[in-house]
């Protein structure tokens, strides 16, 4: 599934393109996607196609393609402090990238059926956290990875204000999915080959949008012998957070406001050294699909128009040339972390208040 934009040369580029085809319309999905590279999520056999925008399976292992992750998040309408569950979460990238949104105040859990994946899923979790240079950006709500069925799901369980279901959902389970939405609530799903958008309205009221045609594999349902009960799936539960990490937050919080204060203050700003770009034609998103294979793909016309005339074009090469030379590269710098350093404090508390992090 997949193929809607043009494949990016990194994870910016592929952003910029799903931008241009109007699959990122907010600000906020745009700096959430940025601040996970996809190509992180891959093996790295596999990652140079991780900025194309299609489909990954290996295994058990699978990503759908971005511009179905822009189109999920854009619907989802995310805000601080919401609950989100995540129906067969597989790498954990989606879930990350909602954590971003919806903050420390909000809730963050995947259900996945194999375990080997929810294994994948944590550890590359652990890998962000780390390493990941946008994690001091955020405030991030950690995601909680259980492994079971979806179809299984506890009927005592806690419901959600947001749910997304990244497999293919039978109509006879359609009102099951519902049940676990808060009133208010958004549940985005593949049923009957359309990604659909669902609010819930009041106690036994919806409202449907379809989204967009798609092809997804459906849900697997647990097999098992006459008589025997299902392995029953326990959600995690809903904590509040300890003192120790309230404090952890709001420090990180205030410092990272101090800085932004202070830059603004004294008016600079970091300036990017600018990358050369590639000349590239500007393509007219539509709502057209054909079918390849027994996959349904999202194609755009095959009409394409310059963005600039020849001479235009010469004009900017010529003009992002003398920005590149005029700018050195410039190391990127950590201004919370540097101000966690110098704090007056045990070394064992701002590696705390760091996360663990060695960058």
């Amino acid at each position: 599934m997949g193929g809607a934009v043009s494949a990016g040369e990194d994870n910016d580029d592929l952003i910029d393109n799903l931008k241009e085809a109007q699959y990122i319309r907010t600000e906020k999905v745009e700096q959430a996607f940025r601040a996970i590279d996809r190509g992180d999520y891959y093996l790295d056999a596999y990652r140079d196609n991780a900025y194309k925008d299609l489909a990954w399976k290996h295994g058990n292992i699978h990503l759908s393609a971005p511009c179905i992750y822009s189109e999920v998040m854009e619907a989802l309408k995310l805000q601080p402090g919401l609950s989100f569950l995540n129906l067969g979460s597989g790498t954990g990238y989606l879930s990350t990238m909602v954590g971003l949104i919806i903050g420390p105040f909000g809730v963050n859990h995947g259900v996945e059926l194999h375990k080997d994946v929810v294994e994948y899923a944590r550890e590359k979790l652990d890998d962000f956290i780390k390493n990941s240079n946008s994690f001091d950006k955020f405030e991030f709500c950690e995601p909680v990875f259980v492994v079971g069925n979806c179809l299984e799901i506890s009927t005592d369980s806690h419901q959600y204000d947001r749910i997304y279901c990244g497999a293919g959902v039978q109509k006879d389970h359609e009102n099951y999915m519902k049940v676990l939405l808060k009133i208010g609530g958004i549940l985005v799903m593949p049923i009957e080959d359309q990604l659909t958008q669902i609010t819930r309205t009041g106690q036994s009221t919806w409202e449907s949008k379809n989204i967009l045609a798609v092809s997804f594999a459906p849900l697997v349902q647990q097999s098992r012998a006459d008589g025997e009960k299902p392995d029953t799936v326990h959600l995690p539960p809903v904590t509040v957070r300890s003192l120790q990490d309230l404090s952890r937050i709001y420090i990180r919080r205030t410092l990272r406001n101090l800085a932004n204060e202070d830059s603004q203050g004294k008016g600079t700003t970091q300036r990017v050294p600018q990358k050369r770009k590639r000349r590239r034609c500007r393509r007219r998103r539509i709502n057209t699909y054909v079918f390849v294979g027994n996959q349904l793909i999202p194609r755009m016309v095959e009409s394409e128009e310059e963005e600039h005339t020849e001479e235009e074009h010469k004009e900017v090469e010529e003009e992002e040339d003398r920005d590149i030379g005029d700018n050195e590269p410039l190391k990127q710098v950590n201004v919370l972390r540097d101000q966690i350093m110098a704090l007056p404090l045990p070394e064992s508390l701002k590696a705390y208040l760091l996360y663990y992090r060695e960058k």
